[in-house]
């Protein structure tokens, strides 16, 4: 599939993609934000980037209950869409893979950045868009997003680039909220509760700016089927599905969501999807 980035050549790890004119809304918002947030999650990037095991999502659930990454690498290019601190980078990395990060915030690559020196890793950090990435076509055998462009890139953008980036039979692998959280978080921005807030049904942006309780930052979800109208159109094959539950043994709240909720009812999921021949 032709692209728009099909003739650009893949920039090196120092590029730093300047903000233009026509950058959307939500990315500029979504730089800011994290920009500024960057200082609290150097200490979570720091354990996960020591981890002898990957672990995922808000609950740390560990990757030999979902087995989210090819045991071997070795032979794959993969890109993680989202990066941030870059430990899933690292985590790739560390099975063979030649990777790729790419982040909205320049302080959270800062970060990344340093960690990758400190454990002394090859990796290629981009500070940009994953709704946008400067590498031609079929560059990718396996993509990946935790917290990244899952939840603060625009779906209807990011799904169909990052099938314009993946090789025939190529992977794409993304953990984010489950639909469930967005319609059982009050107006305020207080954690989930018991209660249908808003709308299920034609969910896509939630703009959480102005909310009383931890403001900021645009996220995206859609419905399940939305998500499967999209993979089907944009020729993503489904391959699994996850809706995680809290461990028993966590009763805390994690990110506006306690565990004895996420216990009840998923607070997050994973699409493991591939790419048509």
């Amino acid at each position: 599939m032709a692209g728009k980035h099909s003739k650009t050549p893949p920039p090196d790890d120092n590029d730093d993609n300047s903000e233009l004119p026509d950058t959307p809304e939500h990315v500029r918002e979504n730089r800011s934000y994290w920009d500024k947030r960057a200082p609290d999650w150097v200490a979570s990037g720091e354990r996960n980037w020591a981890a002898l095991e990957p672990i995922w999502g808000i609950w740390g659930i560990p990757e030999s209950q979902l087995h989210l990454l090819p045991a071997d690498m070795s032979t794959l290019k993969a890109i993680e869409l989202g990066c941030g601190t870059g430990y899933v980078s690292a985590w790739m990395a560390r099975r063979g893979a030649e990777v790729v990060g790419i982040d909205n915030s320049l302080e959270q690559l800062k970060t990344a950045k340093r960690l990758t020196k400190k454990h002394a890793l090859q990796l290629t950090l981009i500070h940009g868009n994953a709704e946008a990435v400067p590498y031609p076509d079929e560059s990718f055998d396996f993509a990946i997003s935790e917290y990244g462009a899952a939840i603060w890139c625009d779906p209807e953008l990011w799904i169909p680039e990052v099938h314009r980036l993946l090789r025939p039979r190529g992977t794409l692998t993304f953990l984010g909220n489950h639909p469930l959280t967005a319609i059982c978080t009050p107006p305020s921005g207080a954690s989930c509760d018991e209660r249908l807030h808003a709308p299920y049904f034609g969910m896509h942006k939630q703009d959480w700016r102005n909310v009383e309780i931890d403001p900021g930052g645009i996220e995206f979800n859609l419905t399940i089927s939305d998500w499967l109208r999209l993979f089907r159109r944009t020729g993503l094959e489904l391959m699994d599905y996850h809706e995680l539950q809290a461990p028993a043994d966590i009763s805390e709240l994690r990110f506006a969501v306690s565990g004895a909720w996420a216990q009840r009812w998923p607070s997050e999921q994973v699409w493991v999807l591939r790419k048509s021949a």
